[in-house]
């Protein structure tokens, strides 16, 4: 399991940490200790396949999907291995973040949602 405390700032509780959760196959994102933004992934050999993210309602409209998004695309590149984004949100993350272009392989068709 990967953890990591992000820095916030006003918009988020100073208790704000991400993991990776390898056992429940996601990234989670924790506001003191309560799964605020789940993305859910297939580990494939080479790459790993966004299948889901979802925030819980309260903490909807915060940003929080965006810093789970980063924490997660960072882990992917770093292990090497590539982005395969099915999953609406880190589709659309994707597209307005151009950095990670050299690291994803694009679905033929964008996910529903995206």
């Amino acid at each position: 399991m990967t953890e990591e405390s992000a820095a916030t700032e006003d918009t988020f509780s100073p208790d704000v940490t991400t993991v990776r959760n390898d056992a429940l196959h996601r990234y989670e994102l924790r506001v003191g200790g309560t799964l605020a933004v789940q993305a859910r992934y297939i580990d494939r050999p080479g790459h790993v396949d966004f299948i889901h993210t979802e925030t819980a309602e309260q903490f909807a409209g915060q940003g929080l999907a965006g810093v789970l998004a980063h924490f997660a695309l960072d882990d992917v590149v770093a292990a090497g291995k590539r982005i395969i984004p099915h999953c609406p949100y880190i589709y659309r993350y994707l597209r307005k973040h151009d950095a990670y272009n050299q690291c994803v392989d694009w679905p033929e068709q964008a996910p529903a949602g995206a």
